[in-house]
């Protein structure tokens, strides 16, 4: 019978083999940061030039493969 360690390893492994796990690191920390943002304080309306660079900063992060910082980034320009 496995033991809890193996049994965990196993299944990091997996979730790391599908892709999986750097997925829900990257939910984990964006949430972490929308708890602690500010929720009174309205952002400004985005304008096309704000947009703009939205784009190319996420394009930087996903060719870099700032695979992390790219899914926060995506999150939070998601909502609005």
């Amino acid at each position: 019978m496995a033991t809890i360690a193996e049994l965990k390893s196993a299944v990091k492994e997996t979730l790391e083999s599908r892709g999986v796990l750097s997925q829900l690191k990257a939910r984990i920390r964006a949430e972490v940061f929308s708890a602690l943002e500010d929720q009174r304080e309205p952002r400004p309306p985005l304008s096309h030039e704000n947009l703009l660079l939205n784009e190319l900063i996420r394009e930087y992060l996903e060719f870099n493969k700032y695979r992390y910082a790219a899914s926060v980034f995506l999150y939070f320009y998601m909502l609005f």
